[in-house]
């Protein structure tokens, strides 16, 4: 089985990267693997730590529409050029995690996809050079509210909700390039989504090529490559399961989050104020 590197805290708080053991011990680096981490002395069992998502990046960059099927599935066409947009690092949850239902939204969906986890800086690469800054693979599900994403015709709301990245369980370092990527729902046997990741459009060293003459990419920040056809709602109380060969499996479960009050707009007088200072 390939190593799996993994992001962990201790019941004290304490923030570890590591290696996961067949056995579920974990030992621990001396850094970030992609900063040449090295394995330390240190071990911890499996109940000492909880799994965290596998790395806390800088930025999540992700790709809309890059298999055909689910462009179609969409109503659009192919995009020439690959459709960025950002997921702010405040999105991404924990496997086993929940994923909070926004209040706002009345449709919110499921979007499993491969991530890819950035191992140096990439400034205007080639594809060739991109392909030596991949560090390693992990699996994502780019939650999405979907009736916000129609109504604000743009994308950012609609991506950007707490929790809308589940990330995990854990970071592989190669994936067969015919992995095939699966989400399921409820423990159905049937997957709601099942393609192989060969079927993107741009392949992923084409992607964080194409991503680097736009802006830079760090150390652990993550690519999120696209979904594929299937895409489909979730509601409050399910569970989704993303898998993908190679790699393994991320699952959450749905909850409500509870609505919180905005505060009251200020005062006409209390505005005139404020703009006289």
């Amino acid at each position: 089985m390939a190593q799996r590197y993994v992001r962990i805290q201790t019941a004290t708080g304490q923030l570890y990267y590591g290696l996961l053991h067949l056995d579920r011990r974990v030992q621990v680096l001396d850094a970030p693997p992609w900063m040449k981490g090295q394995p330390t002395d240190e071990e911890l069992l499996p109940n000492d730590y909880h799994l965290l998502a596998p790395c806390a990046p800088s930025k999540i960059v992700a790709v809309g529409k890059n298999y055909a099927r689910h462009a179609s599935e969409m109503g659009g066409m192919v995009p020439e050029e690959p459709l960025l947009f950002i997921k702010p690092s405040t999105s991404i949850t924990a496997p086993d995690a929940t994923i909070l239902y926004p209040p706002q939204s009345k449709r919110v969906d499921y979007e499993g996809e491969l991530a890819l986890i950035i191992g140096d800086r990439c400034i205007d690469c080639t594809p060739e050079e991109a392909r030596s800054k991949i560090w390693g693979y992990t699996i994502a599900n780019d939650v999405t509210a979907r009736d916000l994403q129609r109504k604000d015709a743009q994308w950012t709301r609609a991506k950007s909700f707490d929790t809308f990245c589940p990330l995990g369980p854990w970071i592989v370092r190669e994936v067969s390039a015919g992995a095939r990527l699966q989400t399921f729902l409820n423990d159905e046997a049937v997957p709601v989504q099942s393609a192989s990741i060969e079927e993107m459009v741009f392949a992923p060293d084409v992607l964080v090529s194409y991503i680097s003459h736009i802006m830079t990419l760090l150390p652990g920040d993550v690519v999120l490559t696209g979904t594929p056809e299937g895409v489909g709602e979730l509601h409050v109380g399910d569970r989704v399961r993303v898998e993908i060969e190679g790699i393994g499996s991320l699952k959450n479960v749905v909850t409500l989050r509870k609505p919180t009050a905005l505060p009251d707009p200020p005062l006409e007088s209390e505005s005139a104020e404020e703009t006289s200072l």
